[in-house]
């Protein structure tokens, strides 16, 4: 579609309305159902105690010591905490006019922070900013939290409407117009216009939906859509026809999340002549977040991702809605309201007025599933009555994902409720972790993951280091993944290494692990990892075991007389600044040969 057929359509459609966001009954009477709703009572319950909380604290400001803190130490905690505090202030308050109508002091707070965020230096983080900005050009820069930022103004505007004073609602405006509308029409391409990951969903797809928010000028709307449109295909291009996020689920749920909030108005305010949903691979991506679970909240977390996640419940109903064989997700995984750290108004609106009442789901049900583009094999097995559902992921790939980690062959095992095998997902973001020293990092270094150490070396990082899938399959009674590794390693001599992983999925399962290598000449040393967050426990020659907490655990078997175990405690500081501890579990190679057959079995235990 070209500017003047996007245009021609867009001026014989009804600009988007209030109803669109409650098609069954006015704003009015849906609020006041959330409010007496009893099955709505936790959610609400949560608003209105960060309600209680942020009424008795002043409006937190940005100040310079914060701003310029990451430039000085390359931390970025400090800002963003602030940051996102005054848009969990923002959140919430617009919430508590919608649920308070008649309450002067909600619209009060509310038109308060409006304001303060309408007289923010930048909506940039200063993390993405360029280090050597010029002050007069600040207003070019859009980054995501910029974009989210005049998305959410834009539609807080609409849905509160003539609530808020003329001058605030006309601030708002002139705001968004001069920095989203006007740089991005006038200063761009931006880098992220074409990126195959979650920043073209975000940034595209928040100026895009602010666009159809806010603009009335069907000419500057159709040059804006043109280019989200662009993007929103960039994005797609990020994914496999199996509909994998090799970015880790948490950046599923943020960057398809924005595409769906954005086609999702796209296709009100096209008359639905515009519907992403109509594309194969959207239903594949779609069905992603149910094949990631492998028991309760845990999920496969390769990548920067988090071990345990919660769902936004509002997302996952809207796309079950819309895609036959997506699942509605088990009701005990709903995200909390005050989860999201980053305090996005987006996500958090559709968790309330998309989540359908009267869903209650049990467990995701047992599955398994190999993902061929992102060679992930991913299973969650629940035996007949046990009440435990234990989980198993393995992966290929390439060391050039986004998000990297050096990872190929890295595997995840947890059972009832606990890690055993573990992915430690991101670490806190610095300046560091995105530049030159991201793999000195353990939880983005193959250091920090459970494949071979050869000569004292880790695999390395780059789109040509790279793993083989020779044999994968998803079967009833066992998965298996096999992948030559020979290719992740800057290794003199290594000819092959090739790895297999079988999952026995049996009333107490078993992972069984073998490595064989061949090499040029024996190796100078040879050590299998294995990475876990539990206290490795050697109970005799040729038993290590992975303890649970209230007893059981996993017993892992090796041949005692080829290799040593060694238990090491470790730290690293996690994605909210915390000092974590995680142990790793060395197995050296007493006597290193040309070739070599390694085994280990990973038992799950009563």
């Amino acid at each position: 579609m070209n500017q003047q057929e996007l245009l021609d359509m867009i001026r014989k459609e009804t600009p988007l309305q209030i109803s669109h966001y409650y098609p069954r009954e006015s704003q009015e009477a849906f609020w006041k159902r959330a409010a007496q709703s009893a099955e709505w009572q936790d959610r609400i319950a949560e608003i209105r105690a960060e309600g209680l909380r942020l009424d008795h604290l002043d409006i937190p400001e940005l100040t310079f010591s914060l701003f310029i803190a990451f430039a000085r130490t390359g931390s970025r905690l400090e800002y963003e905490r602030v940051y996102f505090e005054r848009r969990r202030r923002l959140n919430t308050y617009t919430f508590l006019v919608l649920l308070e109508p008649d309450n002067p002091v909600h619209l009060g707070r509310l038109e308060d922070i409006l304001w303060s965020v309408c007289g923010e230096f930048s909506w940039c983080l200063p993390a993405h900013l360029p280090a050597d900005f010029a002050i007069s050009e600040i207003e070019r820069h859009i980054d995501l939290f910029s974009a989210e930022t005049g998305f959410s103004l834009s539609e807080i505007a609409l849905l509160l409407g003539e609530r808020l004073t003329p001058l605030l609602r006309t601030r708002i405006q002139d705001e968004v117009q001069r920095r989203i509308f006007l740089p991005f029409l006038t200063y761009g391409p931006y880098h992220w216009e074409t990126a195959r990951h979650n920043w073209s969903a975000v940034c595209a797809g928040s100026i895009g939906a602010a666009a159809m928010l806010a603009l009335d000028d069907p000419d500057k709307l159709s040059h804006i859509l043109l280019r989200t449109e662009r993007s929103m295909h960039y994005y797609l291009e990020g994914f496999g026809e199996d509909g994998a996020c090799t970015e880790g689920l948490g950046y599923w749920n943020y960057g398809f999340g924005y595409f769906t909030y954005y086609s999702d108005l796209l296709r009100a305010r096209s008359g639905g002549r515009l519907d992403w949903f109509q594309n194969d691979k959207v239903r594949s991506i779609a069905l992603f977040q149910q094949k990631c679970f492998i028991g309760g909240s845990l999920v496969a977390n390769f990548s920067d991702s988090l071990p345990r996640i919660r769902i936004h419940m509002g997302l996952s109903h809207y796309l079950a809605d819309r895609f036959p064989g997506v699942d509605s997700p088990p009701d005990g995984l709903r995200a909390p309201y005050t989860e999201d750290h980053c305090s996005r108004w987006a996500p958090a609106l559709r968790n309330l007025i998309w989540t359908r009442q009267g869903v209650q789901t049990e467990e995701w049900a047992s599955g398994s599933y190999y993902l061929p583009d992102a060679a992930w094999v991913v299973a969650r097995h629940e035996p007949s009555s046990s009440g435990k559902v234990y989980g198993f992921a393995a992966k290929g790939g390439h060391n050039d994902e986004p998000h990297n980690h050096n990872d190929l062959g890295h595997f995840i095992l947890a059972g009832g409720g606990e890690i055993y095998a573990a992915d430690l997902g991101s670490g806190e973001y610095t300046a560091d972790y995105f530049g030159a020293g991201r793999y000195q990092y353990a939880c983005n270094g193959a250091q920090g993951h459970s494949v071979p150490v050869i000569n004292g070396r880790y695999q390395s990082a780059g789109r040509e280091y790279a793993a083989e899938v020779l044999h994968a399959s998803a079967a009833p009674d066992k998965d298996e993944l096999v992948v030559e590794l020979s290719g992740a390693y800057e290794t003199p001599g290594l000819k092959s290494l090739v790895r297999s992983l079988v999952w026995h999925k049996e009333p107490l399962p078993r992972l069984e692990l073998c490595d064989e290598y061949s090499c040029e000449g024996a190796p100078e040393s040879w050590t299998e990892r294995f990475v876990t967050w539990r206290r490795p426990e050697l109970l005799e020659a040729g038993t290590v075991l992975l303890p649970g907490s209230a007893g059981g655990g996993v017993e892992v078997h090796y041949d005692d007389k080829l290799v040593q175990p060694e238990i090491t405690a470790r730290e690293y500081r996690d994605h909210s600044g915390r000092e974590t501890l995680w142990h790793t579990l060395d197995f050296h190679v007493l006597h290193p040969g040309p070739e070599g057959r390694l085994a280990f079995t990973f038992q799950f235990l009563s």
